[in-house]
């Protein structure tokens, strides 16, 4: 079992800044590729961004491309997500995600643990 709990989120104006923090405990943190999800008003959940376990392999989705950089800390048990240039069009309630396996995965079945989420808005 995996428990994850996520915060960090809130209100910023468009091209602002947050960075999301997900802490993860019960199973060893190490053994988990983690990945950060989002879903708007009225929308599927979509995939954000992913790192396998040893943080070498990274995904983006190309709407955050260049705008937003996870990592990981496996020394304190915690995956990042630090998002710049917010625009209005990023406001949803982000989720971090852990798989027990090796490699990221954009694929939201993949991911057998979730946070309760964290509530990022951009305001224009």
């Amino acid at each position: 079992q995996v428990q994850l709990v996520d915060s960090g989120g809130g209100l910023v104006q468009a091209g602002g800044s947050l960075r999301l923090s997900c802490a993860a405990s019960g199973r060893r943190f190490s053994d988990n590729a983690m990945g950060w999800f989002r879903q708007a008003p009225g929308k599927e959940r979509e995939f954000v961004a992913a790192i396998n376990r040893s943080g070498d392999n990274i995904l983006y989705a190309d709407s955050v491309k260049g705008r937003f950089t996870i990592s990981r800390d496996n020394a304190k048990n915690t995956v990042y997500l630090q998002m710049n240039g917010l625009r209005p069009e990023d406001t949803a309630v982000y989720y971090c995600a852990a798989r027990i396996e090796y490699g990221s995965s954009r694929n939201l079945i993949d991911y057998s643990y979730w946070g309760q989420g964290t509530q990022v808005t951009v305001s224009s």
